[in-house]
């Protein structure tokens, strides 16, 4: 599915440390160079930052949801009616752990592991251990699809940002929703929300891959691809 990004209701970062880390990615922005953020650096986006793929597929099964997206073959993992168990070890995407309240699908996601270009948006803003993420997916008739994202679209042509794939005009079904809210109480001053709608895509499903173009992103420098001195497997 195609995503388009609908709304966002953000806090203000409450650590000094984390607003000046904000600050210095804007102020990189006005010198119109890139910044270093883990889709350019081809690193694990970690949840909320991989919610910015143009495209989702999810795979529902019924003890386990496999969440894929369009950049770098990113895939997140849902255990479905379990707890987060006792202690979380870190990892990229978190412990993901999910139910159905009605007909919402509801994750709940904490434990994202920190790494070196760690940021929950595409503004750089950094996050702590702390972070919590809840998302939740329902399905919309077609004209709540539609208007959804023709909302998504005017917000994003106001900042001049890609509105994602095109949609299949054809396609007359449903589309779906997400809400998610942030809580990290290590960074923000209260918790924040945002939206985004899917609407199914025209064409084929895409092959993003960071690292086949690694000089793409800064000319004359290397993208600091993950690398490892042996195999982990």
């Amino acid at each position: 599915m195609a995503a388009r990004a609908e709304r966002a209701r953000r806090a203000h970062p409450r650590e000094p440390q984390a607003a000046e880390v904000v600050k210095k990615y804007g102020q990189i922005s006005l010198t119109r160079v890139p910044y270093t953020t883990p889709s350019n650096q081809c690193w694990p986006g970690g949840v909320p930052f991989v919610l910015y793929n143009i495209g989702m597929q999810m795979l529902q099964q019924p003890h386990k949801i496999t969440i894929l997206y369009s950049n770098d073959h990113e895939v997140r993992h849902v255990r479905m009616n379990q707890p987060h168990p006792a202690r979380v070890t870190p990892t990229w995407y978190g412990d993901s752990v999910g139910h159905y309240e009605g007909d919402t699908l509801v994750i709940d996601t904490v434990g994202i592991k920190i790494g070196p270009f760690a940021m929950v948006d595409m503004y750089g803003t950094p996050h702590s251990p702390a972070l919590h993420v809840v998302e939740r997916y329902r399905l919309l008739d077609y004209e709540a699809a539609k208007e959804a994202e023709e909302r998504g679209q005017r917000e994003l042509s106001r900042f001049g940002r890609d509105p994602g794939f095109a949609r299949n005009p054809d396609y007359k079904g449903k589309g779906l929703q997400l809400e998610f809210t942030v809580v990290d109480d290590g960074v923000f001053t209260k918790p924040w929300s945002a939206a985004i709608s899917y609407r199914r895509p025209l064409g084929a499903w895409p092959e993003m891959v960071c690292a086949e173009n690694p000089d793409g992103y800064f000319p004359g420098k290397h993208a600091a691809v993950p690398t490892a001195d042996k195999p982990e497997f």
